[in-house]
C-alpha cells in the first residue's frame, strides 16, 4: 500500500493522506499537484507534501481523483519557507498555499448537473422552478451550476437541484477544469514546395488573375527579408492591407501554410541594452563598503538620502549577481513604483527582467511562475511587490528589498500576515543569498539591527550630483487664519510658491493623505453626520460621484439634499480629501493641466504607468495625490512639493505614529528638486514647533531615532519587544466581548502584566461585526517558540468552547 500526505489550501493546520496505487506513487514527487475529494463531494487541487507507505489509523484513505502536473511545480526550498511563514506567523500551511500560488493553479471542483435518462417522472409535481431546469436539461447533455443560477435568476438554487436529486431526475458531478490557457500566436508560411526559385516564379505568374493574393505573397517575401523571426498571420493581413479571408484562400490553396507557438503574455519589446551609467565617486565607495559588509554578514542596510542614486548601486550589484549566474529579487512596496522601475531595469538588462504582482492577470502571473520554475534567461531578475517572494526561485543570488520601511510590505488581511520584508531575508537565507535593505527612513527595526551589529551598514548622505537636499519650511495655518490669509486650504505662502514653480515652468507635487472630497457631512441646523450602517464610521464624501461611501467596507448612497434628522438644508463639509484639493485648484489655476493619483484614479491595470507618463511627458502641471506619490518615484522636473496637513499624519492612535509621519514627510520632501536646482517643500501645520515636524525640516533622522527608541524602550515597543495582536469579531458585541476577556485572562496567568486588553480598535465595528483587540509583548529574552506553543494551547482551548464558536479570532504576529 503507498499513500501520499497532501496540503489542501484550505485553513486547517494538518496534511491530510491518500491512497495511490504503485505506479503513481513512484511517479509523484513533493510539490506536485493532484486533485483529491474531500468532504461530501467536493474536490480540490492539493499540493503533494510526501510520498510513504504508513496506514494512517485514524480514518479509511481515499484515492486520489486525478494527477495534475508532469513535473513539481513547487521546489523543496519552497516549501521550507512556506512551513517558517506558517509557524512564525502562526497560520496554516494551507493559508500560504492558498496565498502563494496564483489562483489559476488552485482548481476547485465545479458542480455539473446532468440528466438521468432512466428516470420516468410525473412532470405535474414539479415546481415552476424544478421544470425550467429539467427543459433546459433536455435541450442540452449538462449545466453548470451558474446556468442554472442564471435559468432562474437567483444565486441559491440548492434546494432546486436538492429537490430533483431526490426525485431522481438528475446526478451531480463535480468536475476540476484547468484554468490557465497558454496564449498562442499564429504564423504563416511558404509552403515547402514553392521554396524554390523556379517553382514561385511560375506561381507568380498564375496569380496574375488574383492581385490581392499576389499583393500578400509580395508582402511576405518583403517582410522574410527585413526580420528573422516567423510572420505572424495578423501583421501579414495589415502590411498587405488585405482581409482574413485572402490569406485563408492562400491557405486553402496549399500555397501557405499555418503553425503556432505558445508565447508570453507580457514580453520585452525594447530596444538594445544600454551600458550600466558609471557611479559617482560617493556611490562607488558605498558599493564597494557594501560588498565587503557582505563578506561579514547576509544582509546590509543602505541609508541613503532621497535622490541619492541607490538604485544605480542596486543595478551593478544585480549585474554581479548575473555574471555569477544566480537569479536576483527585486521587491517594491508598491505597484505604481514597479511602472518606472521596469523601464530603468530594462534598459540596462533588457529582456532578463520579469515582474510578478497583483495587478497582472491570472495568465500572465502563471507564465512569469513557469520561466521562474525553469530558470529561464527572461526570468533572471523578479521586480514585484510582497507576492513575490513565493517564486520557485532555482538559485537566488541577490534580494533587494528597496523602500524596506514601507507598512505596505505587512500583508494585513486575509491570512498568512506575513511581513514582506522580513520573509525576503528568510528566503535569502534559505538559498545562500545576500539582502540589501535600502531607504532613505529605515524602519526602526532596521536600523537599531544596523547599530547593534546585526546588519550591515552604509551610509550615502548626498544627493546624486551633489544636489542641494530640498528646503523645508514649516507654514504657520493657524496664523495665517487668524490673519485671513488662507484661500480655501492653501496658504498665500504656498499659493504664491505654487505660481512661482508654474511660471518658471516646472511642476508641483500636493500631499494630502485622504482621498474623496471630505471625510465627512455635517448638518449645521443639528449636528448629524451621516454614518455608515455597517460600521462605526462616518461616511466620506465623493463630489465626482456626487456619493457618500464608506471606506471600511465599499457601503455607499447618493449624497443627500437634505439632513436626514431635521430636514433642514444646512449641509457643510467638514476636513478635505485630495478630490476638494483638486476641485480648488481647478478654479485657482483654470489654464494649468491637473491631476490626482489615488486609489480611486489608479483602479486600472495600466493606470499607475499612465499617469506617471504623463507627469514625466510634463502634460501635467500639479499632481495632487495621497501616500502614492511619496514614494521613490523620480521626477526631474519638479521643484515644488505641498504638504497640504502634516497635524493628520501626527494625531493618530499608534505607537507608530511619529515615526510614519517623519518617514512620510522625508520621502515626499525626497520628490523636489531631483535634478540641478534645489527643490522647495512647504508643510502647512497648526502646530509648526512640533518635535517631529522640526525633525523634518532639519532632515535629522538621528534625532528621531534616538527620540523614538528612548520612547519605544519606556513602553515595552519594538524594536526591544515583539508583539502579537489577536482581533475578535463578531455580530453580537457580548459575545465578542466575553471572548475577548476570556482570552485575555487565560493569557495573563501566563504572561502578566505584558497582555494588554482587551481594548476596541478606533473603529470598534466594520461590516456589522464588533471588533476588540488584546496584545501581548514578548521581552527578547523570552522564548518565542515557547510563548507561541503557550498561545496555540489557548487557542485550542478558545476554540473548544461552544459558546465562542461564531467568534472569529484573527493572529497578527509582528503587527507592525
Amino acid at each position: 500500500m503507498y499513500f501520499i500526505n497532501v496540503i489542501l489550501p484550505i485553513p486547517l493546520k494538518q496534511t491530510f493522506t491518500y491512497s495511490v496505487n504503485k505506479d503513481e506513487a513512484h511517479f509523484l514527487r513533493p510539490g506536485m499537484r493532484v486533485a483529491v475529494p474531500f468532504g461530501k463531494t467536493k474536490v480540490y487541487t492539493a499540493i503533494v507534501y510526501n510520498v510513504h507507505s504508513n496506514n494512517p489509523p485514524a480514518y479509511e484513505t481515499k484515492d486520489i481523483h486525478q494527477i495534475l502536473d508532469e513535473d513539481p511545480i513547487i521546489t523543496p526550498k519552497q516549501l521550507q519557507h512556506w512551513e517558517w511563514i506558517a509557524s512564525y506567523y502562526m497560520c496554516t500551511l494551507g493559508e500560504v498555499v492558498r496565498a502563494a500560488l496564483p489562483s489559476a493553479y488552485l482548481l476547485e471542483s465545479e458542480t455539473i448537473i446532468v440528466l438521468n435518462e432512466e428516470s420516468s417522472v410525473d412532470e405535474s409535481k414539479f415546481s415552476d422552478d424544478e421544470f425550467m431546469v429539467l427543459e433546459a436539461l433536455r435541450n442540452q447533455s449538462s449545466l453548470h451550476i451558474n446556468d442554472v443560477r442564471n435559468i432562474l435568476d437567483r444565486k441559491n438554487v440548492v434546494s432546486v437541484t436538492k429537490a430533483l436529486y431526490e426525485k431522481g431526475v438528475i446526478t451531480i458531478e463535480e468536475e476540476v477544469y484547468e484554468q490557465y490557457v497558454p496564449k498562442m500566436k499564429r504564423y504563416v508560411k511558404l509552403a515547402p514546395q514553392y521554396t524554390s526559385e523556379e517553382n514561385l516564379r511560375s506561381l507568380l505568374d498564375k496569380m496574375n488573375s488574383a492581385p490581392k493574393q499576389k499583393e500578400v505573397l509580395m508582402t511576405l517575401f518583403m517582410l522574410s527579408s527585413q526580420q528573422k523571426k516567423p510572420i505572424e498571420a495578423l501583421a501579414l493581413q495589415k502590411k498587405s492591407n488585405t482581409t482574413a479571408t485572402v490569406i485563408k484562400a492562400l491557405l486553402d490553396k496549399n500555397i501557405l501554410e499555418e503553425f503556432y507557438e505558445q508565447r508570453d503574455r507580457v514580453q520585452y519589446s525594447g530596444e538594445e541594452t544600454k551600458p550600466i551609467k558609471a557611479l559617482s565617486e560617493q556611490q562607488e565607495q558605498v558599493f564597494n563598503a557594501i560588498k565587503k559588509s557582505f563578506d561579514e554578514k547576509e544582509i546590509t542596510l543602505l541609508h541613503g538620502v532621497t535622490s541619492s542614486g541607490k538604485t544605480e548601486i542596486y543595478v551593478k550589484l544585480i549585474a554581479e549577481t548575473l555574471k555569477k549566474g544566480r537569479q536576483v529579487l527585486y521587491m517594491l512596496p508598491e505597484i505604481a513604483l514597479t511602472t518606472q522601475l521596469i523601464t530603468r531595469l530594462q534598459n540596462y538588462f533588457g529582456e532578463k527582467v520579469s515582474v510578478y504582482h497583483s495587478k497582472y492577470s491570472v495568465n500572465e502571473r502563471v507564465e512569469v511562475w513557469n520561466n521562474v520554475l525553469e530558470n529561464l534567461q527572461k526570468a533572471q531578475i523578479i521586480i514585484g511587490a510582497r507576492s513575490s517572494l513565493f517564486l520557485p526561485f532555482q538559485d537566488l543570488g541577490l534580494v533587494v528589498v528597496d523602500e524596506e520601511h514601507e507598512p505596505s510590505f505587512k500583508q494585513f488581511n486575509p491570512s498568512p500576515r506575513y511581513h514582506g520584508r522580513d520573509a525576503a531575508i528568510v528566503l535569502a537565507g534559505l538559498h545562500g543569498a545576500k539582502t540589501l535593505l535600502g531607504s532613505a527612513t529605515p524602519s526602526l527595526e532596521s536600523y537599531y539591527n544596523a547599530q547593534h551589529d546585526k546588519y550591515g551598514f552604509t551610509e550615502l548622505k548626498q544627493r546624486f550630483g551633489n544636489v542641494l537636499m530640498p528646503e523645508i519650511e514649516l507654514v504657520d495655518i493657524k496664523e495665517k487664519h487668524k490673519k485671513k490669509l488662507m484661500k480655501g486650504h492653501f496658504s498665500d505662502r504656498l499659493l504664491e510658491a505654487i505660481q512661482e514653480a508654474l511660471a518658471n515652468e516646472e511642476q508641483v507635487i500636493l500631499f494630502q493623505n485622504r482621498r474623496g472630497f471630505s471625510p465627512f457631512v455635517e448638518c449645521t441646523t443639528c449636528g448629524t453626520a451621516p454614518q455608515c450602517p455597517n460600521c462605526d464610521v462616518s461616511l466620506t464624501y465623493h463630489k465626482h460621484k456626487g456619493q457618500l461611501r464608506c471606506h471600511y467596507c465599499g457601503y455607499h448612497m447618493q449624497m443627500m439634499a437634505a439632513c436626514f434628522a431635521c430636514g433642514s438644508p444646512t449641509l457643510d463639509t467638514k476636513g478635505f480629501g485630495t478630490e476638494q484639493i483638486e476641485t480648488e485648484l481647478k478654479a485657482i489655476f483654470p489654464e494649468h493641466s491637473i491631476a490626482r493619483m489615488d486609489q480611486d484614479t489608479t483602479r486600472g491595470k495600466h493606470a499607475y504607468a499612465k499617469l506617471i507618463e504623463k507627469l514625466e511627458n510634463r502634460d501635467i502641471d500639479i499632481l495632487v495625490g495621497t501616500q502614492m506619490v511619496a514614494k521613490g518615484l523620480d521626477f526631474r522636473n519638479v521643484s515644488l512639493v505641498g504638504v497640504m496637513n502634516a497635524d493628520t499624519l501626527l494625531n493618530f492612535p499608534d505607537f507608530r505614529a511619529h515615526e510614519r509621519c517623519f518617514q512620510l514627510l522625508q520621502q515626499v520632501s525626497g520628490r523636489a528638486g531631483r535634478t540641478k536646482k534645489r527643490g522647495t517643500v512647504l508643510v502647512q501645520t497648526f502646530n509648526p514647533y512640533h518635535q517631529i515636524l522640526q525633525m523634518v525640516s532639519t532632515n535629522d533622522y538621528g534625532g528621531m531615532y534616538k527620540q523614538q527608541t528612548e520612547d519605544r524602550y519606556q513602553f515595552k515597543y519594538p524594536p526591544f519587544y515583539r508583539t502579537i495582536k489577536f482581533t475578535f469579531k463578531h455580530r453580537n458585541y457580548d459575545t465578542m466581548q466575553k471572548a475577548s476577556q476570556w482570552f485575555a485572562k487565560a493569557l495573563q496567568l501566563q504572561f502578566r502584566e505584558y497582555v494588554l486588553g482587551p481594548e476596541p480598535p478606533p473603529v470598534g465595528r466594520v461590516r456589522n461585526q464588533f471588533i476588540s483587540n488584546v496584545m501581548v509583548k514578548i521581552p527578547k529574552q523570552q522564548s518565542l517558540a515557547k510563548t507561541k506553543a503557550v498561545i496555540q494551547k489557548v487557542e485550542h482551548s478558545f476554540n473548544a468552547i461552544k459558546d465562542f464558536s461564531g467568534v472569529r479570532l484573527i493572529i497578527d504576529v509582528d503587527n507592525y
